[in-house]
């Protein structure tokens, strides 16, 4: 294929993409009103279920922050008269490109496909799979474990008992996206390794010289993810990034073997 029949093919799998991502938008103005109360907000009740979940911990754990707290409940508020609607067709938006994520990357991986060779093919076809289960994976981390103890301390926060508590729509959405999405891309962590092994930047002993580097990074990374800074929540978000970094140290190519008979001792 010339470089404009690539071209072609390339915004026909972009058109395809757009289609996607409408038809399951459209899904999403169907079923988002029936569980915005239920699922997007979810974290504003004490019934949550990461919330019972710790209750029932701290009940042989005493550390543990408390989560027995029934009264929890917080009103949200709208300041705008368009923030209601916009928050409508934001979600379902988000919604329709979360859905049509499997079929982004099936499209992709058609695309590039037949510029590889065969063992080239399953090496990618496989990084595409496993990096969308991350993403997912990540999300999931983001939206019942990193959101609802971020927002839990910040809106229990009181810096004087004169100040109400009180929280806008477009501030809960905001914060919501922010960090799902930034836990989908945390979670790609060993994909971008990965792809930097494939490149011949990295090796297996790589991870092994800096895994105490990586044990004080990952607290950092927990600590900016979450502001809160109690031990608990720095606890509970810096032990799956530490864990991707252990994850990746598995998917990197082993050190070329020059390069392991001169590794110190220390490393082998």
């Amino acid at each position: 294929m010339s470089f404009w029949d690539h071209l072609e093919e390339f915004r026909w799998t972009i058109i395809r993409v757009i289609i996607a991502v409408i038809a399951f938008s459209v899904v999403g103005f169907i079923v988002i009103p029936h569980i915005f109360d239920s699922v997007i907000l979810a974290a504003r009740s004490s019934d949550f279920v990461t919330y019972r979940f710790f209750e029932k911990v701290s009940e042989y754990i005493p550390f543990l922050p408390d989560f027995s707290a029934d009264s929890f409940s917080v009103e949200m508020l709208n300041i705008n008269m368009t923030t209601q609607f916009m928050t409508y067709i934001s979600t379902s938006l988000m919604f329709g490109v979360l859905c049509t994520i499997p079929y982004i990357l099936y499209e992709l991986w058609k695309f590039i496909s037949p510029a590889l060779y065969e063992n080239e093919a399953k090496g990618v076809k496989t990084v595409f799979g496993f990096g969308g289960f991350m993403f997912i994976i990540g999300c999931l981390v983001g939206y019942f474990v990193v959101f609802p103890l971020i927002f839990r301390f910040l809106i229990t926060f009181e810096l004087s008992e004169s100040i109400e508590n009180m929280i806008s729509l477009d501030s809960y959405m905001n914060n919501f996206y922010t960090l799902i999405l930034i836990m989908g891309l945390v979670f790609e962590m060993p994909l971008v390794f990965w792809l930097l092994s494939k490149l011949g930047l990295i090796y297996r002993s790589f991870f092994r010289k800096f895994r105490r580097h990586a044990v004080v990074g990952s607290l950092l990374a927990a600590a900016l993810i979450t502001p809160s800074g109690d031990p608990f929540s720095l606890f509970v978000v810096t032990v799956p990034i530490y864990m991707l970094w252990e994850i990746s140290a598995f998917m990197v190519k082993k050190d070329p073997p020059e390069e392991e008979e001169n590794l110190p001792a220390v490393f082998e």
